[in-house]
């Protein structure tokens, strides 16, 4: 289950090129995934390049338009966490202070404390075994 907020925005998709002589390959989530998970440079598990396919067809559905597959713009836009606590490890120098996290919270809420901060900013997209974020 992905749970995520989508907006039609510009994000590692570009916009069908209609100037130059292409022939379209439409991908599916499968394939979309497994060119993800093989890219070595973007480290992604499968289960996060899966999660990402069907947040990238998602988006494409929702804002209507025919977009280009680009795995390295994605590569770039987007990283893998293996859990929201982690990547705000990775984010902030003082992640708790930061973020106002205080000794009296539990693990889920300060798991809400990061999700909504995220969310905020941009999206997110969760899933089993991590979480993806744009790399902002």
């Amino acid at each position: 289950m992905i749970l995520c907020r989508i907006d039609c925005m510009s994000v590692a998709i570009k916009p069908r090129q209609t100037k130059t002589k292409n022939m379209k390959k439409t991908l599916t989530q499968n394939e979309i995934a497994n060119e993800l998970h093989s890219d070595e440079n973007a480290g992604w598990s499968y289960v996060g390049a899966m999660a990402l396919a069907e947040w990238l067809i998602e988006l494409d559905e929702s804002c209507g338009v025919e977009t280009e597959f680009d795995r390295v713009a994605i590569r770039c836009d987007f990283a893998e966490w293996g859990s929201l606590r982690e990547w705000a490890e990775g984010y902030f120098s003082d992640w708790r202070a930061d973020l106002g996290i205080t000794p009296e919270m539990d693990d889920a809420e300060i798991d809400d404390v990061i999700r909504e901060f995220i969310e905020d900013s941009d999206h997110l997209i969760e899933f089993d075994g991590g979480i993806i974020v744009p790399s902002f």
